[in-house]
């Protein structure tokens, strides 16, 4: 059994590349399943969820290989057109095959999705989009059969700006015949890169990255090269890190555009930021203040994956913030291990008011999701003394060897094997 040991209190320096982006790579990898060919994928982050969405691609016949940071995949031999119980469980986003593996094979069957438990996810909306095209679909609550059958370009309009559907939609219709036309589409930089990915394949898609996006159907998407965007949520929680911690942290290798929504709160901590293009160096106050409302939202508004390292950070500020989480019901268990660390947070339905105390002391904790776990890792290092972070699985699912990466920055922290097993919380 593995854990995070933390001597916390010190101050970070120094600076650090981001690795690709997770929400970026996991549907790209879905859609290389669409790709007679290979795709080379770069800027490709070593994740347990990568791993997870290498594991079908192979069980459905194809093949996956990395060297370094780049992973080449090859869907020629797509053959099989289910993924098991066990490969679905692994991850909330392994939805997003539905819409590649039925437009590549005509048929997909598989479970609901597993990973993290941070609110329901509900794949109603990836069904009515599809359905909207003509695939047909079967689902008795637990296991999903996608058949592309007659299915061609349409309309199709989500009721809300869901990152997935818009995603599943897309992979869905790059090979039909006609123009499929997405209204009210998510806006995220994620969905630009996906379609990024699939036009340099020879995919035609219009529009990512507005609210309506536009898929003129191809025969057939050839052999391509990539390069993963930055992860903005990595960046946006190594600025929460150096917020808790204070010191002057230089992270590189960011698309300054994407960070925009999260820039104003660190800002209003009392953070000094300095920006280029591809560069951003923050300097935190030995102790930041208080922000005055933070409510999370679809792109541009600031996204619920930072929500949970802006709030460790926030623990030691000067006067209360306040917290809204608009999009997952239960993206605030993590609130509950940030005060065994001595915080003070105050939970009411969505939404957290966070008094800021002057210390937090080193503690035990769990890690309740994979920002959650950012999250208490964070916190810890802000705290005095020694911590141990425990479930460290759920951080290893977006963030690549976490504590490699917080070392490079001063922080005293190691993963460690315990070899007598100790039990952990679920």
């Amino acid at each position: 059994m593995q854990y995070i040991n933390i001597n916390g209190g010190r101050v970070l320096g120094g600076g650090l590349s981001v690795h690709g982006a997770k929400n970026s790579v996991l549907p790209i990898l879905a859609g290389s399943v669409l790709i007679d060919g290979e795709s080379v994928i770069h800027n490709c982050p070593d994740l347990s969820d990568v791993k997870s969405c290498t594991n079908i691609i192979e069980k459905l016949g194809g093949s996956a290989k990395r060297e370094g940071d780049t992973l080449c995949v090859n869907a020629s031999d797509i053959y099989y057109s289910e993924i098991s119980k066990e490969l679905m469980g692994q991850m909330r986003s392994s939805i997003i095959f539905l819409g590649s593996l039925s437009a590549r094979r005509g048929r997909a069957c598989m479970f609901l999705p597993g990973g993290c438990k941070i609110g329901a996810r509900p794949i109603d909306i990836h069904l009515r989009a599809l359905q909207s095209l003509g695939y047909k679909i079967s689902f008795d609550g637990s296991f999903i059969c996608c058949e592309r059958d007659s299915a061609r370009g349409g309309a199709v309009t989500l009721p809300f700006p869901s990152v997935g559907a818009t995603e599943n939609t897309i992979l869905a219709s790059a090979l039909l015949d006609g123009r499929t036309v997405i209204n009210n589409a998510a806006r995220e930089p994620e969905i630009e890169d996906l379609a990024a990915f699939l036009n340099s394949a020879g995919a035609r898609i219009y529009g990512a990255g507005s609210s309506v996006i536009e898929i003129e159907g191809v025969k057939k998407l050839n052999s391509t090269e990539h390069t993963v965007i930055p992860d903005r949520i990595l960046a946006s929680s190594i600025m929460s890190a150096a917020a808790a911690a204070g010191g002057e942290v230089t992270i590189k290798s960011i698309t300054l555009s994407h960070l925009v929504p999260v820039l104003p709160v660190f800002e209003e901590m009392g953070c000094k930021l300095f920006v280029s293009k591809s560069e951003l160096k923050i300097k935190a106050p030995k102790r930041i203040k208080a922000v005055k409302s933070i409510v999370t939202g679809v792109y541009p508004s600031f996204p619920t994956d930072s929500q949970a390292p802006v709030m460790a950070a926030l623990c030691r500020a000067k006067g209360s913030s306040i917290i809204k989480e608009t999009i997952f019901e239960n993206r605030l268990q993590h609130a509950a291990e940030l005060s065994r660390f001595g915080a003070d947070i105050v939970v009411s339905d969505r939404t957290a008011v966070v008094n800021g105390v002057s210390t937090l002391h080193g503690a035990e904790a769990y890690c309740t999701d994979l920002r959650g776990g950012a999250a208490v890792i964070i916190a810890a290092l802000g705290a005095e003394g020694e911590s141990r972070i425990y479930n460290i699985n759920h951080v290893d699912r977006g963030y690549e060897k976490i504590e490699a990466q917080l070392s490079q920055l001063g922080a005293d922290i190691r993963r460690i094997n315990d070899e007598k097993g100790q039990q952990v919380k679920t």
